[in-house]
């Protein structure tokens, strides 16, 4: 094999050095002892691309876009390909890392250390580590099969040793190097290396010659070895057709065999004869780059640019012919066996064209599809070149072995393969709050309550438990001689466990330090062959999740409680006052994606499931990275994409995105590891972890605070952002409604306060959208509303003249009314029959006000001022901030009873409109007819102007109830009917003495009867005798119903009966101080009161004089 040596050039200082080609074979890359990493487009590129990544580099491996390499800082680090950008820290050994390498799809990364470890990383998620322990000195050289079964690692302790991945034990080692104490000691680096595609030869460099073991039975099969060879082979590597191997020695030579017919095929030497320390073979089997000890770089070009005429020529016989048939039915056997291995070329099979290479390369990257290759293939392409095929073939046309191969391979090219999703490997179970099991120095949990580390190192094995509060108990130091693996803690106790072992069962310990008597400590073994794989503690409770699918509950002093079954494995496990959450495999995921479900179970006196197994939502191709509780009791979850999540109680118990964490990473490779979430204040407690994503122990990490930000569309608009703070305000307070029907004690003034910022919230969008003239957006938000801040829109539209608007406010408003009394007579059930009676003579005095108030608004319409005038006198302020009826509280969470208005507009120097002093309101209704007013002139009573006001929503006040506000059912034609005959039933109700009004509950409890209640109490018997089956609730709602559909006439004279019937001005002389005495009294003292009056001042707000 011909090939051509160029000459070396300078691309490192002197030093140990590492070379690999990218996965196209476009670039050359090195690293060198100067901690530099160099991207050479060619051997003769003067200004390579260089990437420092630390202060010395002591191998690399490329693949996928992704550069890792071992840094003399005791870190397997990753930079981006080929832009060079840092993408974190993939692992961490004690002392330096000294070979690292990818598996063929590079989605795992080997790396071996001085301290006698090798660990197998996750690229994607580098908490998934396996670590291997067995070797005696500094790690060498790791390789990973193709397969990815097994990893060869060979050691300064004069081992080769081949381990089983998936088990982490040792599976074949031989003894056939020399011993060294370190790597800078050892004759040979020992460069393993794994024949591809079929992984079924080891090459072991072994002195001055090439060992390969076979993969089925681990023994010795055949040597490699050269006169030319006077020093130690350094590095061997393998060609991407798997039929060639390429070494390089201590004293320079470089030479090449072809593995089956065990010829030196190829002899070079390095021009000074220098230790060749690296070397790698390009992608299409035509280059081979190599470096030296002295920082130099070198390429052979031209290496199979001919098929080898020395093997070619010689086994071109039946013999070999047989031989090659009987290595494709071992190829076929193998194959049935293994369907959807990655590596399906045998090592013997001959070698590929490059484009079947390239193609087997794509299939080792995508082992998802999970694509046998085509067996045909392999008759295709019988050398590098089909004119070589093509010759052999011909040499035994008619052989019968080149017939038998035939007929083998075409029943084999029809078989159905699949190609629909790939299943995800489950994620493990994992302890919220914890740092990988494999660290020595780890957290074993934080939490809101404190940190408890551990220690598994030569010097100790210990667990150190730290409070936050040291008020809850001092810091304890614990001898962890059990071998604990997890914990959780909470201001009661601490609770560890293990897993169980051959000999020992798994055991579970609680340290009850909040404990009053003298034996503060329990232990619990769980039966043979069970594990615990996840645990916490709770208000006087403690849960384990096992092995066996099951959860077992314990009190908080050891006693064995409930057990039950979960539907799959067991993820992880949060606990929080009386609720306990465990997430678990529902099923098997596809395409990355995990398929989790999570039950959320109430283990008070009232013991119930509150989530029955749904789905956890998490991100595309994510995992669960953190799950429990805020401090205030609302389960929370985040996933590996940062995106932290919040159950909504209020909507059905789903999951609302709270926050993403990635938008405060700087860099692709850093993360926030996460232990706390507080609703009040809004806060997410995480640690930053540059370039990983797990803390440190030590020094002790610092907590960053990352605010929340609900993903809302167009949150730079002014629109978007009051969306979001309203919508996130109500998420973050859900958790005082369930506190307070779990019987905590809530905080009243933090519950107001976040209701008064939702309220403001409403009414600045309300404003908004009247601004951009959208009133049914306007409509949309006021529903929102409480029926109190309602009236405060109303007055907003009718000074933004308004109108309609202003009148759909007032329906809105009146329909409020009804609900909030609706469900005041439903919670008063002892008093249901004053109930009964408020609710009839309200909605009896409300839909003659309805009538009177569409005959106001046509008034005003034509703009006939005196007429108007005269209708409006014995009108209530619609707008006066009255007094608060305190005979009920408000319903939640509407409103609160004695809460301040926080749109209140007077001014500091105004006084309470309220003449009796009384606290504010949140009726609508009441708010309306307890505050004296002025009367509604348009002379000389206003300081705003002169022209007439637009009052439209005024009415006539008949009693306390009357809404000035609320307008439902009655026509504009009806109004203008009534309008004689409802002024004079008016000014039948004023009455002449000017006394102080009486209180509230009086008047609401010793009204006249109403034209609604004198109507229902004749025609009960028929509404019962229609619906016997009505409570009393449902004949006034019937009997409301009935009362509408009457006309106007007949709903006057039933009232103008029920006046009769008595004497209202008599009866509120005699018995509780007139309210309607306080009207007429305002209404004959207006002039006489001073302009500055508080019910002018609001007047004027509402609507301005022009």
């Amino acid at each position: 094999m011909p090939c051509e040596r160029k000459p070396m050039r300078y691309g490192h200082s002197e030093g140990h050095t590492d070379v690999c080609f990218d996965d196209e074979g476009k670039c050359i890359v090195t690293c060198g002892s100067d901690g530099d990493v160099r991207i050479w487009e060619s051997l003769d590129d003067d200004d390579p691309k260089s990437i420092n990544v630390g202060e010395k580099v002591y191998s690399l491996a490329l693949k996928n876009g992704k550069i890792v390499t071992a840094v003399s800082n005791n870190t397997v680090q990753i930079h981006t390909f080929p832009e060079g950008d840092p993408d974190g820290i993939l692992t961490r050994f004690t002392t330096n890392a000294n070979h690292v390498t990818f598996n063929s799809s590079g989605s795992r990364v080997a790396a071996g250390s001085s301290d006698f470890i090798v660990k197998i990383v996750d690229v994607v998620d580098s908490s998934q580590q396996k670590t291997l322990r067995g070797h005696d000195a500094p790690i060498l050289s790791v390789a990973l099969d193709p397969s990815d079964d097994f990893l060869a690692s060979s050691s300064c302790d004069g081992s080769v040793t081949v381990w089983s991945i998936e088990s982490q034990t040792q599976v074949a080692q031989w003894k056939i190097l020399q011993k060294s104490s370190d790597v800078s000691n050892a004759k040979s680096l020992c460069r393993l290396a794994w024949q591809p595609r079929s992984g079924k030869l080891l090459a072991v460099p072994v002195d001055l010659t090439i060992q390969l073991y076979d993969k089925k039975t681990w023994k010795h099969i055949s040597t490699l070895s050269d006169d030319l060879i006077t020093q130690v082979v350094n590095v061997v590597v393998w060609s991407p057709c798997g039929k060639f191997l390429a070494a390089g020695t201590v004293g320079g030579n470089l030479l090449i065999w072809d593995v089956e017919a065990k010829l030196c095929i190829e002899r070079q030497k390095h021009e000074k004869g220098f230790t060749v320390c690296g070397m790698a073979w390009h992608p299409s089997g035509g280059r081979i780059a190599y470096t030296d000890t002295e920082g130099c770089l070198g390429l052979l070009e031209g290496v199979s640019s001919s098929s080898p005429s020395s093997s070619s020529t010689v086994h071109s016989t039946k013999d070999t012919v047989a031989k090659e048939k009987k290595d494709y039915d071992d190829l076929f056997d193998e194959d049935d066996d293994r369907m959807l291995d990655e590596g399906m070329s045998d090592s013997r099979s001959p070698v590929k064209k490059p484009v079947m290479e390239e193609d087997d390369d794509d299939d080792d990257l995508m082992p998802a599809t999970g694509r046998p290759r085509n067996r045909g293939s392999f008759l295709d392409d019988d050398d590098n070149s089909q004119d070589a095929a093509s010759v052999k073939l011909d040499g035994v046309p008619e052989e019968d072995g080149s017939s038998a191969i035939l007929p083998a391979v075409g029943p084999a090219v029809s078989r159905p393969v699949y190609e629909g999703p790939m299943p995800t490997q489950p994620q493990r179970a994992f302890q919220p709050g914890s740092t990988p099991m494999h660290l020595m120095h780890r957290f074993m949990v934080w939490n809101s309550v404190g940190i408890v580390r551990g220690y598994n190192d030569d010097q100790d094995n210990a667990i150190d438990v730290e409070f936050h509060d040291t008020a809850i108990h001092h810091a304890m130091h614990l001898t962890n001689t059990l071998g604990h693996t997890m914990a959780d803690l909470s201001q009661e106790a601490v609770l560890l466990a293990c897993e169980g072992t051959d000999e020992l069962a798994s055991k579970i310990q609680c340290l009850h330090f909040s404990c009053w008597d003298t034996h503060k400590d329990w232990i619990v073994d769980l039966p043979k062959g069970e594990d615990v794989r996840a645990l916490c503690l709770g208000q006087g409770w403690a849960a384990v999740a096992t092995s066996a699918l099951m959860v077992r509950l314990f009190s908080i002093g050891g006693v064995q409680k409930e057990i039950f079954s979960l539907p799959g494995a067991v993820v992880c496990m949060a606990g929080h006052g009386e609720q306990l959450l465990i997430v678990y495999h529902r099923g098997t995921g596809f395409d990355g994606d995990q398929a989790l479900g999570v039950q959320l179970l109430q283990l008070g006196s009232k013991r119930r499931q509150v989530m029955h197994g749904e789905p956890l939502p998490l991100s595309w191709k994510s995992y669960l990275a953190w799950m429990g509780f805020t401090a205030e009791g609302t389960p929370c979850c985040i996933d590996s994409e940062g995106v932290v999540r919040m159950l909504n109680r209020t909507l059905g118990n789903t999951w609302s995105p709270v926050c993403n964490t990635r938008d405060s990473c700087k860099s692709k490779s850093d993360h926030y590891w996460v232990v706390g979430v507080h609703e009040n204040p809004q806060q997410l407690r995480c640690i930053p972890c540059k370039g990983s994503r797990y803390p440190p122990t030590l020094p002790r990490p610092a907590v960053a605070v990352l605010p929340f930000n609900l993903p809302y569309c167009q949150t730079t608009t002014e629109k978007g952002q009051m969306e979001e703070q309203y919508w996130r305000s109500m998420l973050f307070h859900n958790h005082y409604g369930f506190l307070s029907s779990s019987g905590y004690e809530i905080d009243s003034e933090g519950q107001s306060q976040a209701e008064k910022e939702q309220q403001e919230l409403l009414m600045k969008m309300f404003a908004l959208s009247c601004k951009l003239e959208r009133e049914f957006r306007c409509v949309e938000l006021a529903e929102m509303m409480t029926h109190s801040v309602v009236t405060l829109a109303i007055r907003y539209a009718s000074r933004s003249r308004r109108m309609a608007l202003a009148q759909r406010l007032s329906e809105l408003a009146l329909e409020k009314a009804n609900q909030f009394q609706e469900e005041e007579l439903e919670e008063e059930e002892p008093a249901y029959q004053r109930g009964s009676r408020q609710m009839s003579s309200r909605q009896a005095q409300v839909e003659n006000g309805c009538e009177e108030e569409d005959e106001d608004y046509q008034q005003e319409e034509q703009m006939d001022a005196e007429e108007s005038t005269e209708t409006r006198k014995p009108s209530l302020n619609p707008f006066k901030k009255g007094g608060k009826s305190p005979e009920r509280p408000s319903p939640k969470p509407m409103s609160r009873e004695g809460r301040v208005n926080p749109f209140k507009v007077s001014g500091a120097g105004k006084s309470s409109s309220s003449p009796a002093g009384q606290p504010r309101t949140t009726n609508v209704l009441d708010s309306m007819t307890m505050s004296s007013r002025k009367p509604a002139s348009l002379g000389g009573t206003s300081k705003q102007g002169k022209a007439p006001v637009l009052k439209p929503l005024a009415p006539k006040p008949k009693s306390k109830t009357q809404a000035t506000l609320l307008q439902m059912s009655a026509s504009k034609g009806n109004s203008k009917k009534l309008e004689d005959s409802q002024s004079e039933a008016e000014k039948v109700k004023v009455a002449p003495a000017a006394t102080p009004p009486a209180s509230v509950e009086n008047v609401e409890n010793r009204k006249p009867k109403t034209g609604f209640q004198l109507w229902l109490e004749e025609n009960r018997k028929s509404i019962l005798a229609d619906n016997p089956d009505f409570e009393e609730m449902d004949v006034i709602k019937e009997g409301m119903g009935r009362f509408r559909t009457l006309s106007a006439e007949e709903r006057l004279n039933w009232t103008e009966r029920a006046k009769g019937d008595s004497d209202p001005k008599k009866r509120k002389r005699e018995d509780e101080g007139q309210i309607n005495e306080q009207m007429e009294s305002d209404e004959g003292s207006a002039k006489k009161k001073k302009p500055l009056d508080t019910s002018a001042k609001l007047s004027a707000f509402a609507f301005n004089k022009e």
